[in-house]
């Protein structure tokens, strides 16, 4: 198997409301939801078939927490692809999503800048074929 990154943690504050977000919202997979005990959990989302997993880790202490929301030191970090980013940004947008500027096109594909629930920023973007 080829090299690839195939999973990355976000600090989150709980689990239910980002799950209620990502899921929800951003219409994200739920892959796994496993109680660890200890009200620690596994919790795995995927935007869909072959994308990145990302493992939504609850915070547990004060230096975790006060990273929720800026593991990007509030650039854009994370990048969502979509082959379809009209029909994505309207979706997002009527589900509520905080998008900080009108859809870009640019050189390289069409893009806007959103933020999750947390305040971490993310590009919505469809790259240019």
């Amino acid at each position: 198997m080829a090299r690839h990154l195939a999973q990355i943690s976000l600090l989150v504050s709980d689990y239910a409301e980002a799950i209620d977000f990502y899921v929800g919202r951003l219409g994200f997979e739920l892959l796994e939801d496993t109680d660890l005990g200890g009200g620690k959990r596994w919790v795995v989302i995927s935007p869909g078939p072959g994308g990145s997993r990302i493992l939504l880790a609850r915070a547990t202490s004060e230096a975790q927490a006060a990273r929720v929301g800026d593991q990007g030191g509030g650039r854009v970090w994370l990048f969502l692809n979509t082959d379809d980013f009209a029909a994505d940004h309207a979706r997002m947008s009527a589900a509520g999503v905080r998008f900080l500027e009108a859809p870009r096109h640019e050189s390289y594909g069409s893009v806007a800048v959103f933020e999750d629930l947390y305040g971490n920023r993310w590009d919505l973007i469809e790259p240019k074929a």
